[in-house]
């Protein structure tokens, strides 16, 4: 898998990962330390022409810095649930029903690791999983974000019940979400870009919240939305 640019290289790096390779454009100022982790972590450091990134990342892609990595390493929904146990934390998951651009799920994942999300569940068909355009939109948040891909997210949503999870979906016809409580343990539900929460998903859910709105279009890039509620639920719990 290509990490593309040096602040995603550098935070795979700083995560534990490893990279088979590291190309660095010759002539590039500033990436000395940045080669010095490549190689401890056993990586072959490829001096080449911007050309060659260009050809390799495609132009502009890059900035002068490109790694090789294994793919990526996904968890278990009981990771995600574990990480907030260890932590002595209120259980905060996304579970995101079919988000099929790579750049939203990168933007994504991107909020989620600064509000404090302790894991990301995504479906295994019919949506984009983590690859090289997330992990650089998502500015190397993907290294530091556990990240479940399952079979079947309506399945996750049954177990985290079971569990006493407070499951909630976004949907235009939902609760105001500043008037509800997000305190508790609790998995976020965002559908997808074109079409929302499945319906059969969002009947098996708690509850609907919503953003309140003043303009005159209809809705929110998935994203966006997203961002935004993960920034409510890290307001009311602190």
């Amino acid at each position: 898998m290509l990490i593309e640019g040096k602040n995603a290289v550098r935070e795979h790096l700083s995560a534990g990962g490893t990279l088979s390779r590291l190309y660095v454009q010759k002539g590039l100022h500033g990436a000395e330390e940045l080669v010095e982790k490549a190689r401890a972590a056993g990586a072959r450091v490829v001096f080449c022409e911007r050309r060659e990134l260009d050809k390799l990342c495609g132009a502009d892609k890059h900035r002068g810095i490109a790694g090789v990595a294994d793919e990526y390493a996904y968890c278990e929904v009981r990771d995600i649930v574990k990480s907030a146990r260890d932590k002595g934390e209120k259980l905060f998951m996304l579970i995101l029903d079919g988000i099929e651009d790579p750049h939203n799920l990168g933007s994504i994942i991107r909020a989620a690791e600064c509000a404090g999300v302790h894991g990301i569940v995504i479906p295994g068909r019919r949506a984009v999983g983590v690859n090289a355009t997330v992990i650089k939109v998502s500015s190397g948040a993907a290294a530091h974000m556990k990240i479940a891909r399952v079979t079947n997210v309506n399945d996750v949503i049954r177990m985290l019940k079971e569990e006493f999870v407070t499951v909630l979906c976004a949907d235009m016809a939902g609760q105001d979400v500043y008037k509800t409580d997000l305190t508790g343990d609790l998995a976020l539900v965002i559908g997808s870009e074109g079409f929302g929460v499945k319906s059969l998903t969002a009947k098996l859910c708690d509850a609907a919240v919503s953003l309140p709105q003043k303009g005159k279009i209809n809705s929110l890039n998935a994203s966006v939305a997203c961002g935004v509620l993960c920034y409510e639920v890290l307001r009311q719990r602190r």
